[in-house]
């Protein structure tokens, strides 16, 4: 994720100074989505991981 990041920040230095090849632009599109790919997966983790506080209220009534 590190060597992602880098490489995004990399072409975005590139761009702002002499420009990017039709190549590069191309990989920092695929790049960008594979970040965000990423993001919406963690992202998504996490609230499956979130207990609600009336769900543990409800368990501990059933015991």
């Amino acid at each position: 994720m590190e060597n992602l990041i880098a490489r995004i920040n990399e072409l975005s230095r590139k761009h702002k100074t002499i420009g990017l090849t039709p190549e590069e632009v191309v990989e920092r599109g695929e790049l960008r989505q594979q970040y965000l790919n990423n993001f919406k997966r963690n992202f998504r983790d996490q609230l499956d991981n979130i207990k609600w506080v009336e769900d543990e209220e409800e368990e501990s009534k059933k015991e």
